[in-house]
């Protein structure tokens, strides 16, 4: 038939009455889904502001959830919207560029385990204050790299504030120690609000004391293939990862481009700062902060 396991079984699965499939009523509820998706599709389309900031969020890699939170707390000139008439939207005639262009940024790779190394005299997570599990301050950051391909050369350090989730990207080559220490100096210079440092174990954080002296602040490491102990950064990476695919090589990427996936980032709306965006949230911490 030309189409793959998955799709006939989902055919199958919501093409199905009383647990039959019949190809007569399934074609029926597929012509009821598309006229529904076409009548969603027009509320965004009728009003054309409302119509230009979903598309422009979506083709920035905004989530329909989030377009639709940010849409109801901020941008009060705009209907309020759900997330499930914006996926009606692109599921619909109105949308399908869109969707052709999500589509091709969802292609799935395999995963590869980082190195990993045990490092002397090493602080665990565990040991880590409170208020840094909670999220209640600016400069609580988690550390992690972007690796190259088997035949690439170079990592990106990505680094972010567990807060106001702010991004920072720094392209470290040739892969070095003292590489790595100058890229965490120049993130420092963008973000001096940084207190502590929450990584993994791998094996360019040998001299993390050294790192500790030169930066002013404590690193905490996490358990061995726990890498849900820093789910920030690993769901930063992820977002990187629509732009840098796996097995890329890292040493071809501008710091231009770089540049341009930093800001992205930081501009994204998410849920956890009430559909705010980091820009937005730090930059009041720091108004704040001049105004004592």
């Amino acid at each position: 038939m030309g189409r793959s396991k998955s799709g006939i079984n989902k055919e199958i699965k919501r093409g199905k009455v009383k647990g039959v499939y019949n190809p007569q009523k399934a074609h029926q509820k597929a012509r009821a889904r598309r006229q529904n998706a076409k009548y969603q599709g027009m509320r965004i389309i009728q009003n054309k502001y409302l119509h230009t900031f979903v598309e422009n969020a979506l083709y920035d890699d905004q989530s329909p959830s989030n377009i639709a939170g940010r849409v109801k707390n901020h941008e009060k000139h705009l209907p309020k919207i759900s997330k499930d008439c914006i996926y009606k939207f692109i599921q619909s005639s109105y949308g399908r560029k869109i969707e052709v262009f999500l589509n091709k940024r969802r292609k799935k790779s395999k995963r590869r385990m980082a190195q990993k190394a045990k490092l002397k005299d090493r602080r665990f997570i565990d040991k880590r204050p409170k208020i840094v599990a909670l999220m209640k301050r600016i400069g609580d950051v988690e550390a992690d790299f972007i690796v190259s391909g088997r035949s690439g050369r170079g990592i990106l350090l990505t680094v972010i504030d567990r807060k106001s989730r702010k991004p920072y990207i720094e392209k470290i080559l040739p892969v070095t120690i003292p590489n790595t220490h100058l890229a965490f100096q120049k993130i420092q210079k963008r973000f001096p609000e940084m207190k502590t440092i929450t990584t993994d174990n791998d094996l360019l954080f040998q001299h993390h004391k050294e790192l500790e002296k030169l930066l002013g602040v404590k690193i905490y490491f996490c358990h061995p293939y726990h890498s849900w102990e820093k789910g920030a950064v690993e769901n930063l990476n992820k977002l990187i990862r629509k732009d840098i695919p796996k097995g890329g090589d890292m040493s071809k990427y501008t710091k231009q481009f770089i540049k341009k996936i930093e800001e992205k980032l930081s501009r994204r709306f998410y849920e956890c700062l009430k559909f705010r965006t980091p820009n937005e949230v730090l930059e009041k911490f720091r108004t704040k902060r001049k105004k004592k």
